[in-house]
């Protein structure tokens, strides 16, 4: 007979209450919520929350952890999280919250401008692997172009790289027996791609026809959203620690540390799944469609475009700390990146977002933390060894570091 799941604390009861006021201040503020559904008719029926007191109720909370009766790793989590909330609610009462204050208080990470010499340098590598010669926007534009994925066999690629990736974690990493996810196209959305994890092993995924889709991009997309990434995390989590009793791991909300951390781990997905060769398999998946893939190709752009990985955070510190024109940064964006304007306003449009202004950094310092976590496992231990550990425990990025 199974054992019983340990009752929850009061200080965990009073954090989910508190996570779920806020989807009242900002619907989607709550990504995820799969806990006792009568905390949310108990926020239900409360009067209109104000950011001021949801503010002091954060507040309060971190002053209770010690006392709590929870152990040291889950004081730790409940704190950066609580921390994160108070800043949330002085955002929303209209504190002057400065933008590199803000990130960090959110996503539990300090963050600066990047190099350009380090994109001089990952352009320099561009010019060496992009086909033609020439200007080298033109040349990404082409070369891009010759990827696109007709958007009528967009469903069936989608369909064909989730069954591969599903097959490759569920004997690597295990998945449960009932889990699913449905896939939809939609439009009119600031993001390429959205996890709406449902609970019961259960997601829905979105994917955002506004953005030509590329065969090289794909596969990543859909490890970044189902497997290994975000679907796959939140189904082992279910399976484990919140089955244990970890009942604060029920509800997961935007611009708080885990985000940094589920977006680190998705963006590992595919490495953690497929690993060098990966173009090659892809190559082979998009045959059996009947459409032409340089995946050798495509994975040395890939790794000479890395070093740009700083640029889009670069462009919301100049947006938000430095205070530039939308048409400075837009122009920033083109350059670095090697983007079209259409793309570089899509960008614009996510940085300028009052919910996910700051949210670029969890893809930017994530990549780079956990990346450099698993590099450096102690010896005996394997990254797919490392991997599982994101997946399994609620780990936050002061303790990575």
């Amino acid at each position: 007979m199974d054992s019983p799941t340990p009752a929850m604390l009061p200080v965990v009861r009073d954090y989910l209450l508190l996570g779920l006021r806020f989807d009242r201040l900002e619907e989607g503020f709550v990504d995820a919520y799969t806990g006792d559904p009568e905390l949310r008719r108990v926020v239900a029926s409360e009067p209109p929350p104000q950011p001021a007191e949801l503010a002091a109720q954060a507040r309060r909370l971190r002053g209770e952890l010690e006392g709590s009766g929870l152990c040291p790793e889950r004081t730790a989590f409940l704190d950066v999280h609580l921390r994160a909330l108070e800043c949330s609610a002085r955002k929303f009462a209209g504190d002057d919250v400065g933008f590199l204050d803000e990130v960090a208080d959110y996503f539990d990470v300090r963050i600066g401008l990047g190099d350009e010499d380090t994109y001089r340098a990952a352009h320099r590598a561009l010019h060496e692997v992009l086909p033609g010669s020439g200007d080298l926007a033109e040349r990404m534009r082409a070369h891009r172009a010759t990827e696109e994925i007709p958007p009528e066999r967009l469903n069936e690629c989608v369909d064909a790289f989730s069954s591969a990736l599903r097959d490759r974690v569920r004997t690597r990493f295990g998945l449960p027996a009932m889990e699913q996810i449905d896939f939809e196209i939609v439009t009119d959305k600031p993001w390429s791609g959205f996890n709406y994890y449902l609970g019961d092993f259960r997601s829905r995924v979105a994917i955002n026809a506004d953005l030509k889709q590329h065969m090289s991009g794909l596969p990543h997309l859909i490890a970044h959203e189902a497997y290994p990434g975000h679907h796959t995390e939140h189904c082992h989590k279910e399976t484990g620690i919140v089955a244990e009793g970890e009942h604060e791991q029920t509800i997961f909300l935007v611009n708080t540390p885990q985000c940094l951390m589920a977006e680190g781990l998705a963006d590992l997905a595919l490495k953690a799944a497929v690993g060098p060769g990966w173009g090659l398999w892809a190559q082979e998946i998009f045959a059996d469609l009947g459409l032409r893939f340089d995946g050798e190709l495509a994975e040395r752009i890939s790794a000479a475009a890395a070093g740009l990985l700083g640029v889009r955070q670069d462009a919301a510190i100049m947006l938000h700390d430095q205070h530039r024109s939308h048409d400075d940064v837009a122009r920033f964006l083109q350059r670095w990146s090697l983007i079209t304007p259409q793309r570089a306003r899509q960008t614009l449009r996510f940085l300028t977002s009052p919910l996910w202004r700051a949210y670029i950094s969890t893809y930017v310092e994530g990549y780079r933390l956990l990346s450099t976590w698993l590099d450096q496992g102690p010896d005996g231990v394997t990254q797919e060894q490392r991997f599982r550990r994101l997946l399994d425990e609620p780990l936050i990025p002061s303790q990575l570091r």
